[in-house]
């Protein structure tokens, strides 16, 4: 028998435009995507919020992980946090503030590898890219790759802005995501 509902084993994804089916039909979105493949004894939670940073997540995580009760959260954010400058040490701070409340509340946690556009200068990309694989190290968790890496040069795979993924690239996304997933809530 299935769980459902209040019973099911449940994901969040905490991220942001990247996850939250931005400027497309949400049911078309990769979490969507993949929580219908991993079926009902598994619920994945799209916690994500187009804009939001790795501050923003700070101030909302609670309610989500009081809400949901994940046993795996999976954190996909920093992109805003890059793109606004925000210095690598505060990210750093924020993502780790994160990993320690999923933890305390029970979840598994991987955190997601950001890259960050070329136009930001090579040392900052390299400070604020070098935070995700201290934090993997430091707590001990999954490290996952940035799953837009495979997209970039595919035509109609990104949105004219060059950083959004489109409707046909989130199968793609979800074909990344599972077997990471997979792993984590031992499938």
């Amino acid at each position: 028998m299935f769980a459902t509902g209040a019973h099911a084993e449940r994901i969040v994804i905490l991220g942001d435009s990247l996850s939250d089916a931005y400027d497309i039909p949400r049911e078309a979105g990769w979490v969507h995507l993949l929580d219908e493949r991993l079926g009902e004894a598994h619920e994945v939670v799209d916690g994500s919020i187009s804009g939001d940073t790795s501050a923003g997540a700070v101030s909302r995580i609670d309610g989500l992980l009081e809400a949901h009760q994940p046993q795996v959260l999976i954190v996909i954010l920093g992109g805003n946090d890059g793109l606004r400058g925000l210095p690598p040490s505060a990210l750093e701070k924020n993502l780790a503030e994160l990993i320690e409340r999923g933890r305390a509340a029970g979840a598994r946690v991987a955190l997601m590898q950001i890259r960050l556009p070329p136009n930001l200068g090579p040392v900052y990309i390299e400070r604020f890219e070098g935070v995700y694989p201290a934090l993997a190290e430091r707590f001990d968790i999954e490290l996952i790759p940035f799953f837009l890496e495979g997209l970039f040069d595919r035509p109609g795979m990104l949105m004219d802005d060059g950083i959004h993924p489109t409707e046909a690239a989130q199968p793609k996304l979800a074909d990344f995501m599972e077997p990471y997933v997979r792993e984590l809530i031992g499938l």
